[in-house]
């Protein structure tokens, strides 16, 4: 039924999950479950379908995040998001770019489950507290708390500087153009000293498992990568979580790489090299909000 409520707004639902969860995989097997609760559902008796899957998925989501986190915590080095590709069109809503982008994501998975769901549904969907307050079965007021808190809290830790999508993508080229010929000077002047890189294999490909700090460090440990098989390592501009990133292989390995620009200087580097989350780079995201 190309009219159900779940139908359309899949996109809507998926980008929900996604949020809390900062995993495509688990996002979609959360929306297997809520389709299988809505399935259940008397239709007739929902007065507002789009609020009472947003209100499923959620409860399904903060389920799914309490059973993951044990999992995260015995993760093998740095966790970080599973990237998505995502049409350019996703950066032109600002807003939702910025709240799934990877530096966004990973300031997330610093809340508890209910903080990171309060702030997802209230900053980045702009859900009343009222239904919120249902999605995460805790009293209007104490909502409003924790959205605060949550608030305080990501915006103490979220990169402060933001730039135009034309500075994001100039230093992306410059930066995957200089790793491209592995020239150590290059990658040195197009990151800020004070550059962090935080590296995930997850045990299951090779990657730093601590972050590294420091231009001189991270730019050696980059202009390293692969280059005992080949001269010119091929790098590709690339969209992901709604900005410009790089996409290249290391030992036939894909890598995702997403930086953090700040004064037209790269101050994060997220490489993301754990094949599993890398599943989902040849085809686009359908994201929405």
């Amino acid at each position: 039924m190309s009219d159900d409520p779940f139908v359309t707004h899949r996109s809507l639902l998926f980008t929900v999950a996604y949020e809390m969860l900062g995993s495509a995989a688990d996002a979609e097997d959360v929306l297997q479950e809520s389709w299988l609760r809505w399935d259940g559902v008397e239709r007739s008796q929902v007065r507002d379908p789009r609020a009472y899957l947003v209100r499923i998925v959620t409860r399904q989501a903060l389920n799914r995040l309490r059973t993951l986190s044990r999992s995260r915590e015995e993760y093998v080095g740095e966790w970080l998001p599973e990237p998505l590709l995502t049409s350019p069109d996703v950066a032109e809503d600002v807003e939702l770019a910025e709240s799934v982008s990877i530096a966004m994501l990973t300031v997330l998975e610093t809340l508890g489950p209910t903080e990171r769901a309060v702030f997802v549904l209230r900053e980045v969907f702009d859900l009343p507290y009222g239904e919120i307050s249902e999605a995460v079965g805790k009293s209007a007021a104490a909502v409003r708390q924790i959205g605060r808190r949550a608030r305080e809290h990501v915006a103490a830790r979220r990169p402060r500087v933001q730039v135009s999508r034309s500075e994001q993508q100039a230093v992306v080229e410059r930066f995957l153009a200089s790793l491209r010929t592995g020239q150590l000077q290059e990658l040195m002047e197009v990151m800020a000293p004070d550059v962090v890189l935080i590296a995930d294999g997850g045990g299951v490909a090779a990657a730093a498992l601590a972050p590294l700090h420091g231009a001189e460090l991270v730019a050696r440990v980059l202009a390293r990568a692969d280059r005992e098989t080949v001269d010119v390592l091929e790098t590709t501009t690339v969209w992901l979580n709604g900005a410009p990133a790089g996409r290249f292989e290391i030992d036939g390995e894909p890598t995702a790489v997403s930086l953090v620009v700040e004064e037209g200087r790269v101050t994060r580097v997220y490489l993301m090299r754990n094949p599993r989350k890398l599943t989902r780079l040849d085809e686009p995201a359908e994201l929405a909000r």
